[in-house]
């Protein structure tokens, strides 16, 4: 009962949200739906939750890993949020060309969506029946959308469409894949194998093979449009750019790992069947394509947003790319699934100090944040750091084991191409950081004084030091629980 309690606690209260007419009383629902959340999530460490429903909600090793990590940026950014919901409400439209800080949506409607997100992206990590799998994901574009549009700024409008639009291309595809996941279960003699990971997984050696490799590319495809691996991932920078910070750490840090999940589940049932090396091929095609283009986009970038939606773009591929790897190299994705999550999150909710600031999102206007932002501008810059896989934080880690298994494994096209573009964004990135960080404010920039309030500085700090710790040390209980989900997912180390 635990797994349908993670599930639906957030969406009752996301519904008790919309209909609460005081502010302060949604905040506090939101951060103590976020507390609550949270410890049943670390209590699942101790105590495994048995399934439910006849087996469609359990949770394993795998969906644990994410679960924790969309639970941990949830109570983090739960507390960003108060702080920001709450200058939002003191805040009159600003005088300038793009209105960051003025609000027209309900704050309700906010709040509501925030905890049925949170609902919806537990319900993926849990599911375990693919049918319900597919519900789950698209549920978390339906509760995040109205989260995108939350500025009501023609931009954030066109970002919201195009959300919804190309995701739902990418889901339908899903969903056919799905139905041919159903073909491949059907058997010679027309007994159907339930749509249940344990089942297919029992049954793999009665699956279809051919059906199954198409129900998986379509899959792929269609998951990987919400994880944004390239080319389908064209909604991801406007989204994540437009979209306030406090979501954007979200949207990066959690959602995207949602997708990532539905592509290695039926991944499992491949690996089951014999098929991995198909499986494996795909995604290594994918993630070198995607690691290549965001690293393109990176370099020189003119919005600090959207430099970091394309690192997210970059990071799922190298994801994609340790997992295609197979071996150390599961082992290596899915930690740096967490450690991504937590330094992109951070990245994301210091930006959003950074805008509420400056007012623009332009690199070419931001100067001198070491004056102007000392807090925020030494967590900039330990986020730049941390994201390029610099020493000692945790992406570092994790990098080193995808190369050690692209090396071990004789993929050295794929151990230089990920060196190379590691390489070149550090350089574009760093190019871009340091000119924000030092010199004096450039004259006619529009800066605000605005004080750095505990509220918006020590959630991003808490997930930096996270991240640092990582790079230093990973504590057992987790190492064993990536090990053992690495497992799961054919990993032999």
């Amino acid at each position: 009962m635990m797994a349908l309690a993670l599930v639906l606690i957030p969406i009752l209260a996301g519904l008790v949200s919309f209909a609460t007419r005081s502010n302060h009383l949604r905040r506090a629902i939101l951060v103590g739906i976020a507390v609550v959340h949270a410890a049943l999530t670390a209590a699942t460490w101790i105590v495994r939750p048995q399934a439910a429903l006849g087996g469609w909600l359990q949770l394993d090793s795998l969906g644990l890993v994410f679960l924790s990590v969309i639970s941990a940026l949830f109570l983090s950014t739960s507390i960003y949020a108060v702080a920001y919901l709450a200058k939002e409400q003191t805040s009159s439209r600003p005088d300038f060309e793009e209105s960051f800080l003025f609000v027209n949506e309900p704050e309700a409607v906010f709040v509501g969506c925030l905890l049925l997100f949170l609902g919806t992206m537990t319900l993926v990590t849990v599911s375990h029946n693919f049918g319900l799998l597919w519900v789950a994901v698209e549920a978390t574009t339906l509760s995040s959308a109205p989260l995108i549009y939350f500025h009501r700024h023609h931009r954030s409008l066109e970002a919201t469409w195009k959300y919804l639009l190309i995701c739902s291309v990418g889901i339908a595809l899903a969903l056919l894949g799905t139905f041919f996941l159903a073909s491949a279960a059907t058997t010679q003699t027309g007994h159907s194998i339930p749509l249940v990971l344990g089942d297919l997984i029992t049954n793999a050696g009665s699956l279809h093979v051919p059906w199954l490799k198409v129900a998986f590319l379509f899959m792929l495809v269609g998951y990987g449009t919400k994880m944004g691996l390239a080319p389908l991932h064209s909604w991801l920078p406007d989204a994540h750019s437009e979209a306030p910070s406090v979501v954007s750490a979200l949207l990066s840090g959690a959602l995207l790992n949602c997708a990532f999940l539905g592509i290695l589940r039926i991944g499992q049932v491949l690996t089951a069947s014999g098929a991995a090396e198909f499986a494996n091929g795909l995604l290594l095609v994918f993630g070198l394509i995607s690691v290549v283009l965001a690293t393109v986009f990176i370099v020189d970038q003119l919005d600090f947003k959207r430099m970091l939606a394309y690192s997210s773009i970059e990071h799922m591929g190298i994801m994609a790319v340790g997992v295609g790897l197979g071996g150390l190299g599961s082992f290596g994705a899915l930690l740096h699934t967490v450690n991504h999550s937590l330094t992109k999150a951070m990245l994301f909710l210091v930006a959003g100090n950074i805008l509420g600031h400056y007012r623009t999102k332009s690199t070419k206007l931001i100067t001198g944040m070491f004056g102007d932002l000392p807090a925020s501008g030494i967590l900039w810059m330990a986020g730049f750091l941390a994201i390029t896989g610099t020493p000692p934080f945790g992406l570092f880690q994790s990098e080193l084991a995808i190369l050690r298994a692209a090396f071990d494994g004789g993929r050295y096209f794929v151990a230089i191409v990920l060196l190379l573009a590691l390489g070149t964004i550090f350089v574009g990135m760093a190019a871009i950081v340091t000119r924000m960080l030092q010199g004096r404010p450039r004259e006619g920039a529009m800066a605000h004084s605005t004080s750095e309030a505990a509220a918006s500085i020590i959630p991003p700090a808490v997930l930096c030091f996270a991240v640092l710790v990582l790079g230093i040390y990973i504590p057992s209980a987790l190492n064993d629980l990536l090990l053992e989900a690495a497992k799961l997912l054919g990993g032999h180390l």
